[in-house]
This record gives C-alpha cells, sequence and structure tokens, in this order.
C-alpha cells in the first residue's frame, strides 16, 4: 500500500513536471563542471607569472599544476562515501562551498607550498563534484535523454576552461595571477545559487527509507508512472546492498570495467590536458609573443571546445557512441602527428607557416576531441554497469582518469626538455591510434539500447570466450 503523500508544499520550481524542467535540474546540477572546468583553464594562464613570482623551476610549475590532480584522486576515493552518506545535492554544495575556501588560500598563498595546498583543497571540491554531478543527472533524467543531458557536465568543462582564458586575458597585462585565481569564486557561488532550488536524488532519499520525499521528486520530474519508477528503484537498491568490489572483475562484468577504465585511459594520454593546461607555452613555442598573445591565441582554443561539445550533445544520440569514437581518434591521431611535424619546422621567432599550421592543428585536435573522448567515457560509465555496482564502477573508472591527468600533466614539461615537442605529441598520436583499435575491439555501442540489453551482450560474450 502506498505510503501517503508527503504534505509539504514544494518548492515554486518544481510546480509543473515536465521534460524543460528536467533539463533545467540538468544544467544546475552541471554547473559543478565548471569548477573542474574553470581550475583547469585558469592555471594555464597564471602558471608563468606563478613560476615567475616564486622562481620555480619546470618541476616546480609541474607540481602546481598537478596539486589539484592529485587531491581529484582523493575526492573521488572519497566521493561514494560522502554522496552516499550525505546526498548528491548536499555533497555538491559541499564542493562548491570547500572550491571557495581553495580559491581564496590560492590567492592569498605567501609561498608555492601554500599554494600547493590550496590547489590540493581545490583538487577534493573537483573530485567528489566530478562523480557526484554526473549521478546525480543519471538519477533524475529519463532513460531517453540521459546521453544528451549527461553530456551537459563535459560541456559546463568547457564553459568553464573559456571563462577561466577569458579571466586569465582580463589579468594578464600586470601579471596579476592571484586575481586569476581568486575569480575561481564566481563559479562556485553560481553553483551554490543554483542548487538553492533543487531537490534531493530520489533514488538517495529511497535508499535512506525517505519514499515520502522520494515520491514527492518523482510527481514532479516523471509523473507518469511514480509507483513504478519506485519498484525500479528499490530493486535496484537491494541489489546494491549485496554488491561489492569483487563483482566489477568477474567474467559477466569485467569487460565492462576493461571498456570504461579504457576510456578515460585513452582520454587522459591522448594528451588534451597538456593543451588545456599548457596552451600559452605551446603557442609561445609556435611562435606568439609570451604573455597576452600567446593567452588570446588560447582562447581561441576555449571557443572550439566549446562549440564542438555542443555539436557533440546533439550528435550523441543520434550517431552513436561508437562512430564518434571512431571519427574523434583518427582525427586527435592525425592532428597530433601534424603538430608533431610542424613543430620541427618552428623557427621559434617570428610567425612562420609552420606556426600557423600548428595553430590550426591544436584547433583539430580540441574539436575531434571534443565531439568523442570528451563527453563518451562519462556517459559510459554510466550506461555499462548494472545499477548494483555502478557507482562503484563510476569511481573505480574516475580515480583512474584523474591519475592519467596527473601523470601527463606532472610529465608534460619534462617530456618537452627531455625529448622534445616532436617526439611528446608524436607519443600521444600513438596512443590515439592504439584507442582507435581498442575501440574496434572492445567497445559497444550503447546508442537507443536499454541497460539490460547491454548487460545480455556482454553476458553473450562472456559466454562466447567461456
Amino acid at each position: 500500500m502506498p505510503s501517503p503523500r508527503n504534505t509539504k508544499a514544494p518548492n515554486d520550481m518544481w510546480s509543473g513536471g515536465n521534460s524543460g524542467l528536467v533539463t533545467r535540474i540538468a544544467i544546475v546540477a552541471a554547473l559543478a563542471g565548471l569548477l573542474f572546468g574553470f581550475d583547469t583553464g585558469v592555471i594555464s594562464g597564471a602558471l608563468d607569472y606563478i613560476g615567475g613570482a616564486f622562481h620555480l623551476s619546470d618541476i616546480g610549475k609541474s607540481t602546481v599544476v598537478s596539486a589539484v590532480l592529485l587531491g581529484a584522486v582523493i575526492g573521488s576515493l572519497l566521493a561514494m562515501a560522502v554522496i552516499d552518506r550525505y546526498g548528491r545535492r548536499v555533497s555538491l554544495i559541499a564542493s562548491g562551498v570547500v572550491f571557495i575556501i581553495g580559491s581564496v588560500a590560492s590567492a592569498v598563498a605567501p609561498g608555492v607550498g601554500a599554494l600547493d595546498v590550496a590547489r590540493l583543497i581545490l583538487g577534493i571540491a573537483i573530485g567528489i563534484s566530478a562523480v557526484a554531478a554526473p549521478m546525480y543527472i543519471t538519477e533524475i533524467a529519463p532513460a531517453a535523454r540521459r546521453g544528451q543531458l549527461v553530456s551537459f557536465f563535459q560541456l559546463m568543462i568547457t564553459i568553464g576552461i573559456l571563462v577561466a582564458y577569458v579571466n586569465d586575458e582580463a589579468f594578464s597585462g600586470n601579471g596579476q595571477w592571484r586575481w586569476m585565481l581568486v575569480t575561481g569564486i564566481v563559479p562556485a557561488i553560481v553553483l551554490l545559487i543554483g542548487m538553492r532550488g533543487l531537490p534531493e536524488s530520489p533514488r538517495w532519499f529511497m535508499s535512506k527509507g525517505r519514499d515520502d520525499d522520494a515520491r514527492a521528486v518523482l510527481e514532479k520530474v516523471n509523473p507518469g508512472d511514480v509507483e513504478g519508477e519506485m519498484t525500479e528503484i528499490r530493486q535496484g537498491i537491494d541489489a546494491e546492498k549485496s554488491a561489492s568490489f569483487r563483482e566489477l572483475v568477474q567474467p559477466v562484468l569485467r569487460p565492462a570495467l576493461i571498456v570504461a577504465v579504457g576510456l578515460f585511459i585513452i582520454q587522459q594520454f591522448t594528451g588534451i590536458n597538456t593543451v588545456i593546461y599548457y596552451a600559452p607555452r605551446i603557442f609561445e613555442e609556435a611562435g606568439f609573443a609570451a604573455g597576452s598573445a600567446a593567452i588570446w591565441a588560447t582562447v581561441s582554443v576555449g571557443v572550439i571546445n566549446v562549440l564542438a561539445t555542443v555539436a557533440a550533445i546533439a550528435m550523441i544520440d543520434r550517431v552513436g557512441r561508437k562512430p564518434l569514437l571512431y571519427v574523434g581518434l583518427a582525427g586527435m591521431a592525425v592532428s597530433l602527428s601534424v603538430i608533431a611535424a610542424s613543430s620541427l619546422l618552428s623557427s621559434g621567432g617570428s610567425i612562420t607557416a609552420a606556426d600557423l599550421v600548428t595553430v590550426v592543428a591544436v584547433w583539430a585536435f580540441v574539436i575531434f576531441f571534443a565531439i568523442s573522448l570528451g563527453p563518451i567515457p562519462w556517459l559510459m560509465a554510466s550506461e555499462l554497469f548494472p545499477v548494483s555496482v555502478r557507482g562503484k564502477a563510476a569511481s573505480i573508472a574516475t580515480v583512474v582518469g584523474w591519475l592519467g591527468n596527473l601523470f601527463i600533466s606532472f610529465t608534460f614539461l619534462s617530456l618537452l626538455d627531455l625529448i622534445g615537442e616532436a617526439a611528446t605529441f608524436f607519443s600521444y598520436a600513438v596512443v590515439a591510434v592504439l584507442g582507435f583499435i581498442f575501440v574496434w575491439f572492445l567497445v559497444p555501442e550503447t546508442k537507443g539500447r536499454t541497460l539490460e540489453e547491454i548487460q545480455e551482450g556482454f553476458i553473450a560474450r562472456a559466454k562466447r570466450k567461456g
């Protein structure tokens, strides 16, 4: 017998449940991606000024960049316990507050040690929100639009990067890196304001025995079959109680885990964050003047990244995941090879034809990444697994992604000094080729398939191998 309806008056935002309302929920939750994107982009413009202020070597600069990534690894590991105990909404709010603390601490840091600690704090906030936001959207979104709505998180990352680039240009005239960093409080405040109008995930409510609250939310976002959806959620929760990490390495789920982790590894080891974090240096190597000119060239990367991600959202549920991965990886391999080849012809002085080719190749690389490895790993991590292990699997895949990001970001400047720009970018091109092969043989197409059908495909493959 259904429990009594919650008599608490709902927030006005929730009146008249419809698809537009669900979209608004997804967009606000995806604002957590702004935190991720802003900090990813802002350090690229501030890094040279920080290096000058604290007399840092390339290793010191790499440590400043990588501190936030180490924090993100820690945050991702903490995420499942925090999110399950306090809820998706509260976790996102807490990450916004911690991000504000970290941004202010970064801006007033008296030395590089304090700056590294502040960026570690920023990373913890980013790591928690990067797990919580896609999961929250997945649990709110209807199945037919899940791909599109979860991809909003990646779109917000790209917007955050672009905003950070413009912010860096605004303060680059006098090298005001502290102002560059403190403006990170703005996206965090936007997230906190937006979250005030959102409810908790109905799935989390039910996991805590708060069925009335779950029903009140579902009546607003999915009024068609509330009791049926509650039954499905309850079955998933019951299954999850008996789930363990050990299940992920069993023959049926192991292929899904390999795909999810593999996509995040390829995402990072094709070098996307070398372009994001160190874009000004790349453009300076291509002949652009240090400082403002290089940062403006970098802004162009942010604009292209946003536009290409918008295109990906429009295509991902129509074209499919694998076709976009094929096109993206092939294009990335070619673009990276061109960057490597043109760097050999760069004079390092005035801008030459080879330098312009480098810029165009960087743009092309960002476009191909944004339509493929940008959103798809985040999406497929939520599609490939049954609800009983989805959270654990997403946490593992995300941690691997952050570790890859940490490794690439920390080694990039050292690789440039050790083997040169051409060999560095060519090595990333080889990873893109290997990624194409990985997708060809191991990654299933999930477009238009229910979660049950995806699982049946993995079971059938396991039986064939058995």
